[in-house]
């Protein structure tokens, strides 16, 4: 029951804002984004309040199973540098690839050198990656 009114008010939290744009004639953009925006990530947080509040703490589970706290924390170092990294290098490479295609629009012979700025944005996800395989097999 109580899985079914989280599930109906983050529906409503997204049906509301865009039924409020349309009855607007698509003036208040903003303002329906914005309400939009802090609904339903409410909404989406009081429902991981309520269903994820009154279970196993993460502790007493760990230590049934002999998974001590050091090694929660491993992997949640490996996955921080893992996924940060990726991030990081997306944006290097949104940027340098970019950059790059403009370059190359005006001069073709610097194919190689816009290659290397390339590939060395990419090269940051992986050395987060070699980083997470050295975290999680120390």
């Amino acid at each position: 029951m109580l899985m079914t009114i989280l599930f109906v008010l983050i529906a409503l939290s997204i049906i509301v804002p865009y039924a409020f744009y349309r009855a607007t004639d698509r003036k208040k953009g903003k303002e329906c984004l914005l309400m939009n925006t802090i609904s339903f990530f409410s909404v989406l947080a009081a429902a991981l309040i309520v269903t994820l509040g009154g279970g196993v703490s993460a502790l007493a589970a760990g230590e049934a199973d002999g998974v001590s706290i050091g090694m929660g924390l491993r992997y949640i170092g490996a996955a921080l540098s893992t996924g940060l990294s990726g991030v990081g290098g997306g944006v290097a490479v949104a940027s340098a690839a970019s950059a790059a295609i403009g370059a190359m629009s005006e001069n073709e012979s610097i194919m190689g050198k816009t290659l290397i700025f390339v590939a060395l944005a990419e090269g940051i996800a992986l050395y987060g990656l070699v980083i997470s395989i050295l975290i999680l097999n120390s």
